[in-house]
């Protein structure tokens, strides 16, 4: 195996993992609660953490190639959502989830929908760094990771094999 693909399959790992792990810390460490966009951040990064452990047991320097990219496109993915969240959080466009607005159903009373609405707003950005949410912070962190695993597994041959 390579050097260059022992450090994809660990940054594979590394990076879905520490932003999850960042992401607990903040929920239970400081109070910063998710909300329904949050959540659909985390599932691409549970899998790509997944994916990357498998990449550490697998035998094959091919089977590890794929799963390492597999990885990285869950972590690309769960970057882009990161980007969508930022812009809903932004005011750029709308978000389509009702955590966004408060939606009143026919024959629903106000004091319903208002009892029924999440606690935390996918629209509001609950902390930011340098004036970038949370969200904007995945998106960054995660497609700059995604990109660079992709390159380092490039490198190692289309085939999967280390290169002659």
């Amino acid at each position: 195996m390579t050097a260059d693909l022992k450090l994809a399959r660990l940054l594979a790992l590394l990076i879905p993992a520490a932003l999850l792990a960042g992401a607990y810390i903040s929920q239970y460490g400081f109070g910063l609660y998710p909300c329904e966009m949050c959540w659909w951040q985390r599932w691409p990064h549970f899998a790509a953490v997944a994916i990357a452990l498998l990449a550490f047991v697998v035998p094959g320097d091919a089977a590890k190639v794929w799963l390492v990219r597999l990885a990285a496109i869950a972590v690309l993915i769960s970057g882009l959502i990161g980007a969508f969240h930022a812009g809903v959080e932004y005011g750029w466009w709308e978000g389509f989830t009702q955590c966004t607005s408060l939606e009143i159903a026919e024959g629903q009373s106000a004091l319903d929908a208002i009892m029924g609405a999440p606690t935390v707003r996918c629209d509001e950005v609950q902390w930011s760094l340098f004036g970038i949410s949370l969200a904007g912070w995945n998106f960054l962190i995660s497609g700059i990771g995604a990109i660079v695993v992709l390159v380092l597994s490039a490198r190692t041959g289309r085939s999967g094999v280390g290169r002659a």
